[in-house]
């Protein structure tokens, strides 16, 4: 997936983000990110805080195929135990 965000800066979020930096990590504009969540579209778990959105660092990475405890590598969460490569 082409992400819109460097490791790096993937790496520096907090734990949660607003809409619009949680698009920029999908290279997806602040239009398009809000038309996205108001249609349960967007590419991972959004909340509803009141009026606005936060978007967990996690679901990001989830989404983008990330290991959250080193998202310099991607996930085997799919892969069965024991079939390390």
């Amino acid at each position: 997936m082409n992400c819109g965000m460097s490791l790096e800066e993937l790496r520096a979020l907090p734990v949660s983000v607003d809409l619009p930096t949680a698009g920029r990590a999908f290279g997806i504009g602040r239009t398009k990110a809000h038309e996205l969540a108001r249609g349960g579209e967007f590419p991972c778990r959004v909340l509803r805080v009141g009026a606005k959105y936060r978007v967990p660092r996690a679901a990001i990475f989830e989404a983008l195929g990330l290991n959250p405890a080193d998202p310099g590598k991607e996930s085997h969460a799919a892969d069965p135990p024991g079939d390390a490569a």
